[in-house]
């Protein structure tokens, strides 16, 4: 029979297991983070960019956002901080930069806080802000489920990558073979990843990436599309 402390900590991967799993029914399908345009315009066109692109928008995207961003809010909800977690959630807000990226998070906020009702997980209604957006609630969810920090950044990450790379085998077209391979090249970069956002100061923090805003301001009146953004 397993002991108490390792039955908690299958509990708690599991519990981040369903939090990445693309079944989630919180709709993150519908969304490409501006993917979708950088192919229309030819910016990512085979597997080789599309690694350089993804490359980048994890060291200066997820590295100095979402992902420290993950790290100060679960430390918020260990606390009930809730001016922590207000603060964090407005913060990440601000950070996006079109109106695409902003329905994204709110949209997929919205969506995960109805599944943690319906599963009676959510927290006491003043914990949180009015409409907390995804990255808030994905480190409520964490927290509640008693993932590790470290373990619930690199969860993050994946799910970003798995989704990423689901939107190229719809779109550019990739193939899954391709897309492994990807997975294989990427993944020490998260790990690397996570290292580095746990370290960052707060001043430190915040997105560097004029490409994606750019692409998803003209994903806004792409001709034909795929996704939502």
């Amino acid at each position: 029979m397993p002991t108490e402390h390792a039955a908690e900590g299958d509990l708690a991967l599991l519990g981040l297991m369903q939090l990445v799993s693309p079944a989630l029914p919180i709709g993150a399908f519908a969304f490409s983070q501006g993917l979708e345009s950088a192919f229309e315009l030819g910016w990512v066109h085979d597997e080789s960019s599309l690694a350089a692109w993804l490359s980048g928008v994890l060291e200066d995207g997820l590295t100095r956002c979402e992902l420290p961003l993950i790290a100060r809010l679960y430390r918020a909800f260990e606390h009930a901080d809730r001016d922590a977690i207000a603060q964090w959630d407005m913060w990440l807000t601000a950070t996006r930069e079109t109106a695409e990226l902003v329905a994204e998070d709110s949209r997929l906020g919205a969506s995960l806080k109805r599944l943690l009702g319906s599963l009676d997980l959510l927290p006491n209604e003043d914990l949180l802000p009015t409409q907390p957006g995804y990255v808030t609630l994905f480190a409520f969810t964490a927290h509640a489920r008693r993932v590790p920090v470290r373990q619930a950044l690199l969860g993050f990450g994946w799910a970003w990558l798995e989704n990423q790379l689901a939107v190229a085998c719809k779109a550019l077209p990739l193939g899954h073979t391709a897309a492994q391979r990807l997975i294989e090249q990427l993944r020490p970069a998260l790990v690397t990843a996570v290292d580095e956002a746990l370290v960052l100061d707060d001043q430190d923090l915040g997105p560097v990436l004029p490409g994606l805003a750019l692409a998803s301001a003209l994903h806004e009146t792409q001709y034909s599309r795929l996704f939502r953004s």
